[in-house]
């Protein structure tokens, strides 16, 4: 028999995941004598295997040792359902708690809506259906998506004429499991040319999109999102904008700062003024929704282009991690935040989000971004 520990030194431990090297497939359970959980075995592209599990609790100063047995009927607490009409659902614990929204017939760029926080809330504006009768501000904001406003001279952030694509392809993985599943999606950034009856589309670049949901609670969830993209045409060219956002969320129109809303970013910064066009690891958006109080994270991984990362965080509601647009936020003309990516290479990007009750504070979004970056040590014997 197996057995893992975790040795938890520095601050208390719960609701984010761990993962250790392994060499078997499948699920498992761990159990420390006290409590259990569920283990899932991840494979990576080159190869390698880790067993990914979220632990109970663990308070400072702890260390907890789990015995790890092969579990073959584990259940999958978090179950992705492809409806085959362009959105994979994302259920935990039988509840739907996200879709992703990838091929319908009016769709843009692929987006994640809803995403139901605590409350049975979702925390996400509504998108607006097609042709916009709701006559919604920006149109293009449309629940957590990707985009860029200049690349190669296209305009992939905005719907205005002429405007650029995310067009889905395939996918590589989906995975339902009880610890998380995955959603892992190839899509073609493009420029599109209709004349007349034909329409052809002019790929600019690709993108894979790796999306991995966990089996937590309705109160804390977790979403590690990550896009790699890949210059297969010819070098892609981002230009400095502010209008971009490879991570970027439209929270729920009660949640705004206007509306009474709050913004907080790892440096303290509060409110529009401290937190638009400012550099933080992490920046958190909260507020109340139908009398729920609840906010969505992003956290940058430090492994990331530019960490840390530009924040375009607005009083309407707009939550975005742009590391291009440093003329507008530093106001500073003379310095470019433009970026080449040389032909043939990639720039793969990393971010959790957490969707939780409760306002900054009290959510610890602080204390839970230095689990995400210093986990906890953990080992086999």
């Amino acid at each position: 028999m197996k057995f893992i520990s975790v040795k938890n030194d520095k601050r208390e431990f719960s609701c984010s995941p761990l993962k250790v090297e392994w060499e078997e497939e499948g699920n498992f359970i761990l159990d420390s004598g006290e409590k259990t959980c569920y283990g899932q075995v991840e494979k990576k592209p080159d190869g390698k295997k880790y067993l990914v599990f979220i632990p109970p609790a663990i308070p400072v100063g702890k260390e907890v040792k789990f015995s790890v047995k092969k579990d073959e009927q584990a259940p999958e607490m978090v179950k992705l359902k492809d409806n085959e009409n362009g959105i994979v659902d994302v259920f935990i614990n039988e509840q739907l708690f996200t879709c992703y929204n990838y091929a319908t017939p009016d769709i843009v760029r692929p987006y994640l809506f809803p995403v139901i926080g605590p409350g049975n809330k979702s925390v996400l504006r509504t998108p607006p259906s097609q042709g916009n009768p709701e006559k919604i501000d920006h149109k293009h904001h449309r629940g957590i998506w990707v985009s860029h406003g200049n690349m190669n001279g296209v305009d992939n952030w905005s719907e205005e004429e002429g405007h650029g694509y995310t067009i889905h392809k395939s996918f590589s993985e989906l995975t339902s499991g009880p610890v998380f599943a995955r959603i892992h999606a190839v899509s073609h950034w493009a420029k599109v040319v209709v004349r007349g009856e034909v329409r052809r589309e002019i790929k600019l670049m690709e993108e894979e999109r790796i999306i991995t949901i966990y089996n937590l609670p309705a109160d804390f969830r977790l979403i590690d999102h990550k896009i790699v993209l890949k210059a297969t045409e010819e070098e892609a060219v981002f230009k400095d904008t502010k209008e971009s956002g490879l991570l970027s969320v439209r929270v729920h129109p009660s949640m705004e700062e206007r509306k009474g809303g709050r913004m907080t970013n790892s440096q303290g910064g509060r409110g529009e003024d401290e937190c638009w066009g400012q550099r933080a690891s992490w920046c958190d958006y909260c507020g109340e929704v139908e009398g729920v109080r609840c906010g969505i994270s992003v956290f940058d991984q430090p492994c990331n282009f530019r960490y840390p990362t530009w924040w375009h965080v607005r009083s309407y509601g707009l939550f975005t991690a742009n590391f291009f647009g440093v003329a507008d936020f530093t106001g500073d003309k003379k310095r470019s935040g433009t970026y080449i990516l040389p032909a043939y290479e990639e720039m793969p990007l990393e971010y959790r989000i957490c969707v939780h009750a409760g306002y900054t504070e009290e959510s610890k979004i602080s204390e839970r971004y230095l689990n995400f970056i210093y986990p906890p040590k953990v080992s086999v014997e």
